[in-house]
């Protein structure tokens, strides 16, 4: 997908990942924190994370966690 970037607005701790410049026509609150901004097609133009660092760290951790977890040699027993 080419014109893809993403923005992190720091003091509103907001990551906005941006797909396409094509205007938003619609949004649809996947969670509380997550919203998608869609275009006139209902194509996904927008990422906006409120939290963003929050976010991100916990699913880094649950990630991480998970890896972890399915390596034989560091379970328990």
């Amino acid at each position: 997908m080419s014109g893809m970037r993403l923005r992190y607005f720091e003091s509103e701790d907001i990551l906005h990942l941006v797909l396409s410049e094509e205007p938003e026509w619609g949004s649809v609150e996947i969670t509380p924190n997550i919203t998608v901004e869609l275009n006139e097609q209902g194509e996904v133009i927008g990422i906006e994370i409120l939290e963003a660092s929050r976010f991100l760290r916990d699913s880094l951790l649950e990630s991480v966690q998970a890896r972890v977890l399915r390596i034989p040699e560091f379970q328990p027993g």
